[in-house]
């Protein structure tokens, strides 16, 4: 398993006015998604009380270190033998085993592939298909090649919801067990589809600016993260040739 960091850790450093911000310690250094320096830390823009005596500030203290601890979760993606291998095994939502591998091959956010819609799946100048829609999250408006084979996967070609009856609740349900069925432990959530793409694009070969565009960054240094897990992986793989 490689990840951008082998540990991540919340630390807190105070402030005046009885603050304390909070900040991710990552061990070893990772790159800096803006200046695309090495560094080991990064602030969250998180702050809680240094000394909570009301209520209503301990449990502001506990929510906003349960979300820096999520915001501290390493980055994950599956390999590609995984990704042939999840293919290969049953899922009992058949509209979730569709909808994940839509992601790996497009790269799409659930929110999108939850909202998107058939009208969006249009024909496009080469012969081929093409996303027209606007993202949930930037509220930009993007036109994004797609293979035939992601096509394949929205199934027979209807009205309204591509993904018809897909939730986040579904995912809940019934991604675990279907990674658990396939043989794979490490801790993948429905987003680590879309590092998954971008990491196997990167490794493919596909330079940064264009997964960039096909992910809907603003900003290339945001992609710049993804160079990171390449680099490992080609370090993993020239280990594994060895005259000794």
């Amino acid at each position: 398993m490689t990840n951008l960091c082998t540990k991540v850790t919340v630390r807190q450093r105070k402030l005046a006015k009885d603050k304390v911000s909070l900040y991710l310690d990552f061990y070893p250094a990772i790159r800096h998604p803006r200046t695309g320096r090495l560094t080991r830390r990064e602030y969250l823009g998180i702050y809680i009380y240094a000394n909570p005596t009301e209520r209503f500030q301990q449990e502001y203290n506990r929510s906003m270190m349960k979300k820096a601890e999520n915001d501290s979760t390493p980055r994950e993606f599956l390999t590609l033998d995984e990704v042939k291998r999840l293919d290969a095994t049953p899922c009992k939502s058949e509209v979730l085993r569709r909808a994940a591998l839509f992601s790996v091959l497009t790269g799409l956010r659930i929110s999108d592939i939850i909202r998107l819609k058939w009208n969006n799946i249009e024909p496009s100048a080469d012969g081929g298909w093409m996303l027209h829609f606007r993202s949930k999250k930037t509220h930009k408006e993007s036109f994004l090649p797609v293979s035939d084979e992601a096509v394949e996967l929205c199934g027979e070609r209807n009205k309204g919801q591509v993904f018809k009856d897909f939730t986040q609740g579904i995912v809940s349900y019934h991604l675990k067990g279907w990674l658990k069925a396939a043989g794979i432990t490490k801790h993948i959530t429905f987003h680590c589809f879309r590092h998954t793409f971008a990491t196997l694009q990167l490794a493919a070969g596909t330079d940064i600016y264009t997964i960039s565009k096909l992910l809907t960054h603003s900003d290339v240094s945001t992609t710049q993260v993804y160079t990171d897990v390449v680099s490992s992986l080609k370090r993993d793989a020239t280990n594994k040739i060895s005259l000794k």
